[in-house]
C-alpha cells in the first residue's frame, strides 16, 4: 500500500499521459485507480472499454441495471436522467462517481478523461498499463463484462 503512495507522489511533478487496458481489470477498482491518477494531473485513456469485468452474478447485475434505467422524470422522461447503455458511457460515469464534480479541481480532472471500445489506432503503439490489484483472481464465469451488461440492456453496437 505504501509503495502505491510513493509511485502517485512522483507522478504529480510530471503529469503525463496513461494509457489503461481495461481487459480483464475489475471495474470499481480500475476506475478508483484512474481517479486518483487524473486528481494528480494525469490525462488517462482507458482502452478496450468493453472487456471490463464487474464482478458478481450475471443475472443479480442485468437486473439491477434494468431497474436503475427505469428511473425517469416523474413529469416527462424526455428530461432525464439519461442512463448510459455504452460501455464506454458506463465506465465514465463510474470514474465521474469518483471525482468530486462540482469542484473545480473535479472538472478539470474529468475533462482529462478519455475511455474508448477498443484500442484506436493511435493509440495502438503506445504501451498500455494495468492495475495489479484490479486484475481479476477468478475465472471469467465468476464476473459479467461492461460490452455483455450493454448489449442486454440495449446498446447496439
Amino acid at each position: 500500500m505504501a509503495k502505491q503512495q510513493v509511485e502517485t507522489k512522483t507522478v504529480t511533478k510530471n503529469p503525463q499521459t496513461i494509457i489503461v487496458d481495461g481487459t480483464n481489470m475489475i471495474a470499481g477498482r480500475l476506475c478508483s485507480h484512474v481517479a486518483k491518477l487524473l486528481l494528480d494531473g494525469n490525462r488517462v485513456a482507458i482502452v478496450n472499454s468493453e472487456n471490463i469485468m464487474i464482478s458478481g452474478g450475471r443475472e443479480s447485475i442485468i437486473k439491477e441495471y434494468r431497474e436503475f434505467l427505469e428511473i425517469a422524470s416523474i413529469t416527462n422522461p424526455k428530461f432525464g436522467p439519461f442512463h448510459p447503455r455504452r460501455p464506454d458511457t458506463i465506465i465514465t460515469k463510474m470514474v465521474r462517481g469518483m471525482l468530486p464534480k462540482t469542484k473545480s479541481s473535479g472538472k478539470a480532472a474529468f475533462s482529462r478523461l478519455r475511455v474508448y471500445l477498443g484500442v484506436p489506432s493511435e493509440l495502438k503503439s503506445l504501451s498500455r498499463t494495468q492495475f495489479e490489484d484490479a486484475r481479476i483472481r477468478k475465472s471469467s464465469p465468476y464476473y459479467t463484462s461492461v460490452g455483455e451488461l450493454g448489449r442486454m440492456v440495449g446498446w447496439h453496437e
